[in-house]
């Protein structure tokens, strides 16, 4: 096979590249692909007919091929549990643990795919997938009108990969390296650091232009236009650092030469399966993440009440850790082997995906279906990404990491997670409203506050009028 792609790869000038490079490889896929096995096909070979063979042969790599292959019998589970009325918090809990495989499979099926496809072509195909499950989830909360659950969960993934995934793997890899001090190339770092910040400034103005003093009814159609058209700058944003990381400085994100060639199982020399079969199996890992999905997005807040636990803490860290346990896992295991490079581009890759690219697109997409979701996450939950993005940037600013660096982020992830455990604050689901609907609301409510704002105003004349008028009765007497 490789002797196949040795003239592409002259003709394309890659040869002698990396190949992570030449394959279109992220930092998500290598992490992913660190809990990856290889297969034993011994008893597969042996079947007669060719067609049953390949289809046997595919299916030991797709289901077997991972160290989570133990967490797949929680998909059927779920399906029986909701097709025969089983406890919704069953339910609800199945379904996360089945999408925590579907996840790290979607990302071996994306790389298996770009071997095909070139490296332009398999880098997009990664940058788009690399966080499927979480747009997934959120599509099927906008479609239910859950736009709490749709903020909270994309704003726990953020603080899930700067915090516990980057602290984590700080503090992992500063212990199993205690006695050298761990490198790594703060270049990416600085890239991310800075998108991340564009996205924060993108969240805060529309809560800053509801906090500042006018009335809710008056500035909430301005702070939906204004994040429609931050999500706009967003997405081009996102599309300019593809183009970033994919063409015009993409040894910036090329993975460190010591990291090939070992053990690690990044580094496979041939894809496993064609390219037909990797699509046909990414389509039906797809739909399988949508059905779970929905039944995650049914559940919440049947599960909640059950577990006396709120939906904001469920939604923002409960869903990032089981639903990327995988990716997680990859990345801790590399800062073990003294490869944060890679961990790096897990944690901030991620967050910056999640932050400038699924965050627009969901509210782009509400826009769409006729529901009003905007950019503003509500002080709380903007005061705690804002901190966390601050923290983040002090942490890698030196380009040097120790075990405490680490630990101070777990600590920051612990008193967020408590402040949102004792925070019971209610869901709101919002009912559909097109657009006509929504401005003839608002006109309604400008119509009442302007009305009210007359009333006050006249009775504070008139209150003022008297006081006068008892005044100039005093002089005069």
């Amino acid at each position: 096979m490789a002797s196949l792609h040795e003239p592409w790869l002259v003709e394309n000038g890659l040869k002698g590249s990396s190949k992570e490079i030449r394959h279109g490889r992220t930092a998500h896929n290598m992490s992913s692909s660190s809990l990856r096995k290889k297969s034993d096909l011994t008893l597969v070979s042996k079947v007669r007919y060719a067609m049953l063979r390949q289809f046997l042969a595919n299916l030991q790599e797709v289901i077997l091929g991972t160290k989570l292959s133990v967490l797949f019998p929680a998909i059927p589970l779920a399906i029986v549990a909701e097709c025969y009325g089983f406890g919704r918090p069953w339910v609800f809990a199945l379904s996360l643990l089945g999408l925590t495989p579907l996840a790290e499979r979607v990302s071996f099926l994306t790389e298996q795919i770009a071997y095909y496809t070139g490296p332009t072509v398999g880098g997009l195909l990664n940058a788009t997938c690399g966080n499927a499950t979480e747009l997934i989830i959120a599509i099927f909360a906008l479609s239910q009108h859950k736009i709490d659950v749709v903020k909270y969960s994309l704003l726990g993934s953020v603080l899930s990969n700067l915090l516990l995934v980057l602290g984590t793997s700080l503090f992992c890899g500063g212990i199993a390296n205690i006695a050298r001090e761990q490198k790594y190339d703060r270049r990416q770092a600085d890239v991310n650091s800075l998108l991340l910040f564009l996205g924060l400034l993108c969240h805060s103005l529309p809560l800053l232009f509801r906090m500042s003093g006018a009335s809710a009814a008056l500035t909430a159609d301005p702070t939906l236009q204004l994040s429609r058209a931050s999500s706009i700058v967003m997405l081009i944003a996102y599309v300019s650092y593809i183009v970033f990381q994919l063409f015009t400085h993409r040894q910036l994100f090329e993975a460190p030469e010591e990291a090939e060639g070992d053990d690690d199982g990044i580094s496979e020399e041939e894809p496993v399966i064609g390219f037909w079969s990797g699509f046909i199996w990414l389509v039906g890992m797809t739909v399988v993440i949508s059905l779970l999905s929905e039944y995650v997005v049914e559940t919440i807040e049947d599960a909640s009440d059950t577990w006396g636990i709120s939906v904001s803490f469920i939604s923002i860290i409960l869903l990032p850790i089981v639903g990327n346990a995988a990716e997680h896992a990859g990345a801790i295991i590399f800062a073990f082997k003294n490869k944060l490079d890679i961990s790096l581009g897990v944690a901030l890759g991620s967050a910056t995906q999640i932050s400038m690219f699924v965050v627009p697109l969901c509210v782009l997409v509400s826009w769409i279906m006729g529901i009003n979701m905007d950019l503003n996450f509500n002080l709380l939950e903007t005061g705690s990404l804002a901190l966390s993005i601050i923290a983040v940037a002090f942490t890698l600013q030196d380009g040097t990491s120790h075990y405490m660096k680490g630990l101070v982020l777990l600590l920051l992830y612990i008193v967020i997670g408590a402040c949102f455990f004792v925070s019971k604050t209610p869901l709101t689901t919002r009912p559909h409203t097109s657009c006509h609907a929504f401005k003839v609301e608002m006109d309604t409510i400008y119509k009442y506050t302007v009305e009210a704002e007359e009333d006050r105003l006249y009775n504070t004349q008139h209150i003022v009028l008297s006081v006068s008028t008892s005044l100039l009765a005093i002089k005069i007497k």
